[in-house]
């Protein structure tokens, strides 16, 4: 037998396995989601049993492509298998007959190298086409061993080759197969404390992220299962495009979402100017959202001193409430001052510290309508008793009219009013010429609007009171419920031998009525990152953020509340910032809230790029910065970079269109990447967003972390140096430019 059909026998092998690891999944399923029993209780253990059950089945589904991969042959003549999921075989001991690749056995055949070896003769890659083995690459390891096969590829570069060479289909695909040392150490860092992963174009910082993703789950899953894994990307279409490869490795309860959809409720479809996204972005957005929030926190300034029952002015101005037959109730300025003083002294969030402010308002009016209702005309101590004094301050705390006058001096506030009103207004705490930039009073939220509705939320606080009040009443019936069933079960027990000790249990023994209570609560059943994207105030378990120098300031203060515990991996590249209110470096982004506790690596190989490509480009980030140095490509494809001008005036659409038609060939992608003020005038390209069509038109930003078979980029002039240092390193093969303008120097 040769050595190719041996491994495809235990392929089939592996599969088969696999296929009946399904069947026993579905049939668990399938039980799983009758009733064990009648009654509440069984319908919960249903509940969970089919949760648990269909995300292991669902797991299982997802790795069914490019299931094994490689072998480890080792000196002592071990063999290992290792593949995207660990799977055992059905026998007593339920030996390994697949490695997990995150595995610490399986860490040789990423690192292990004929100087440190790690104990294997031989590393095997496997490449397969569905369920067949197609090719076989053998690394010699032991130098000293003489064993050959015929398959050997000493270099072990083919596989990597032909994986960056291969057509892109509009989705990333995962890197499990060709992992590089460099990329492995950064995959297994320790969890703890903040890792950033800076690297330029193509040198494989979204993968290894990715990457990272699933091995944390693995080797955390109890933490990490608990308070979920959250990946940030730049912009949905992103999400899309990585959206396949955790899945792929067996992952699939991490939460990705955007900036811009981590306030629960609210659809950020505006759009902001560059400039106004800017404005929101700086940090300094965080003081001006607490002036305008102390603003909220009012003094009456509305009556003038008036006559007071004919006993002379009012020394102060006052806002009059009307209190029926009692006549009057005067709010004085400074008994409101007093009261706002002692409110902010708690500390608390606007809306918490509401109810402090209430009550010294109400207790001073009642003070203010007792002295009235009580005072000895002769001087002598208040007629009135403490259960009349306590019955005028119901009277007052129910009153609508003195609950509406505390309203307009302190409102109970939500984020949106607060963030609309400070738009509506922003002169107020701001500038004028900021304040002009993100002056809005209708329309829709955008992306920028996010980090303030998040700030808004923390400076506010949710006063909750009623609700628990509301929900610890729902318990005190249900236990009531209980009891009482409990005591029908006692009354219902016959005593034909009173006064001899039963030895029959009843119900009441077993159970007490709290208990029984909580069993019949709705449980949640939904997965961590289904609850965590509902919950603005979710702790994740580890945050990795991608294009991580694009975020603003305002941005890392929402995300740095959704992860107190400092577990997160931010990856990106400085020298692609792009977005204006990017904060760029990653001293001032980590200083406020890591110092000292965060780790840099640097990724320097340029996996996609080819040196022809990479090389145009560095020249653009050269000319604004002499002493940038790119990623080194490691491969050439031998076609330089071409350029067609349509002239001036010329029709830039059809020299598009023909540069289009030049290069679509096979099952590739291309990517028309344009000025957004170009769109327009190339609208026969335009479409909704998919990664998956043939063409698709898109600007940089569009671009951020994408790749393409082909580019077309459009009037490089029109770029900042940055945006064109993205658009032109996006391609894998092949790269076009397309000008009525003259080009930059740099690309002369």
């Amino acid at each position: 037998m040769t050595e190719l059909q041996e491994e495809q026998e235990f392929l089939s092998a592996v599969y088969a396995r696999l296929d009946t690891l399904r069947e026993e999944a579905g049939r668990a399923l399938t039980l799983a989601v009758r009733p064990s029993g009648p009654g509440h209780q069984a319908r919960v253990e249903r509940d969970v049993a089919v949760a648990e059950r269909s995300a292991h089945r669902a797991a299982l589904e997802a790795v069914d492509a490019g299931l094994c991969f490689g072998r480890l042959d080792l000196r002592d003549g071990t063999t290992h298998h290792i593949g995207r999921a660990g799977i055992r075989a059905d026998d007593a001991e339920r030996t390994p007959l697949l490695i997990d690749w995150r595995a610490p056995v399986a860490r040789p055949f990423y690192l292990a190298t004929g100087y440190e070896p790690m104990g294997l003769r031989r590393r095997r890659h496997l490449t397969t086409r569905g369920r067949t083995v197609t090719a076989l690459h053998d690394e010699p390891l032991d130098l000293a061993d003489p064993t050959r096969t015929g398959h050997e590829d000493p270099g072990g570069d083919a596989v990597l080759l032909a994986a960056l060479g291969a057509a892109r289909t509009g989705r990333m695909t995962d890197i499990v197969r060709t992992i590089q040392a460099e990329q492995d150490r950064i995959i297994r860092a320790p969890r703890e404390g903040v890792l950033v992963v800076e690297g330029g174009p193509g040198t494989g910082k979204t993968a290894v992220a990715l990457h990272r993703a699933a091995y944390l789950l693995y080797a955390h899953r109890e933490q990490l299962a608990r308070r979920a894994v959250l990946i940030v990307g730049p912009n949905p279409a992103f999400l899309g495009y990585i959206g396949e490869v955790l899945p792929s490795l067996g992952e699939t309860g991490v939460l990705l979402a955007t900036p811009a959809e981590l306030f629960p409720g609210v659809r950020a479809t505006g759009t902001d100017t560059p400039a106004a996204a800017e404005v929101k972005g700086r940090a300094g957005m965080a003081d001006a959202l607490a002036r305008a929030v102390q603003d909220r926190q009012t003094l009456p300034e509305t009556l003038p001193a008036r006559d007071f029952e004919g006993e002379g002015a009012v020394p102060e101005p006052a806002l009059e409430i009307d209190h029926g037959t009692y006549g009057p109730l005067w709010l004085h300025r400074e008994m409101a001052y007093e009261a706002r003083d002692r409110a902010r002294a708690t500390g608390l969030p606007h809306n918490l510290a509401r109810p402090h402010f209430v009550f010294r308002i109400v207790d001073a009016l009642t003070a203010q309508l007792a002295d009235r209702l009580g005072a000895d005309p002769f001087g002598g101590p208040n007629l009135l008793g403490p259960d009349d004094i306590a019955q005028l301050g119901k009277e007052i705390a129910t009153s609508a009219d003195v609950h509406a006058a505390i309203g307009g001096l302190w409102p109970e506030l939500t984020p949106e009013r607060l963030v609309a009103d400070f738009l509506a207004a922003p002169e107020r705490q701001l500038p004028e010429p900021e304040a002009a930039l993100i002056r809005r009073t209708a329309g829709p939220w955008t992306p920028a609007d996010v980090p303030l509705l998040d700030e808004a939320a923390e400076l506010l606080g949710t006063d909750d009171t009623a609700e628990r009040a509301a929900a610890e009443g729902r318990r005190l019936r249900r236990i009531a419920y209980a009891q009482g069933v409990l005591d029908l079960s006692q009354g219902s027990e016959t005593y034909e031998f009173e006064g001899e000790e039963s030895e029959i249990l009843a119900a009441h023994d077993i159970i007490d009525a709290e208990r029984m209570a909580e069993r019949h609560e709705e449980a949640d059943h939904r997965s961590a990152a289904e609850r965590a994207a509902a919950d603005r105030t979710w702790a994740f378990g580890h945050i990795i953020v991608d294009e991580a120098q694009e975020l603003s300031a305002m941005a890392w203060r929402l995300l740095m509340r959704r992860c107190p515990s400092r577990s997160m991996t931010l990856v990106g590249d400085p020298a692609q910032t792009g977005d204006p209110a990017g904060v760029g470096s990653w001293e001032r982004i980590l200083a406020p809230y890591a110092e000292g506790r965060w780790r840099h690596t640097r990724l320097g190989v340029n996996y996609r790029t080819p040196a022809e490509i990479m090389e145009r480009a560095a020249a653009v980030r050269r000319a604004a910065d002499p002493g940038f140095v790119p990623p080194r490509s490691v491969r050439s494809t031998g076609v330089e970079p071409w350029t067609v001008r349509a002239g001036d005036g010329g029709d830039l659409a059809a020299a598009v269109r023909a540069a289009v038609a030049r290069e679509r060939s096979g099952d590739g992608r291309l990517a028309v990447i344009a000025p957004r003020e170009l769109h327009g005038e190339l609208s026969e390209f335009a479409a909704p967003l998919d990664l998956t069509r043939p063409v698709v038109l898109i600007d940089p930003r569009q671009a951020k972390g994408l790749e393409f078979d082909s580019v077309i980029v459009v009037e490089p002039a029109l770029f900042a140096v940055n945006d064109l240092y993205v658009a032109l390193t996006r391609a894998t093969q092949r790269l076009g430019l397309v000008h009525r303008e003259e080009l930059p120097a740099a690309l002369r």
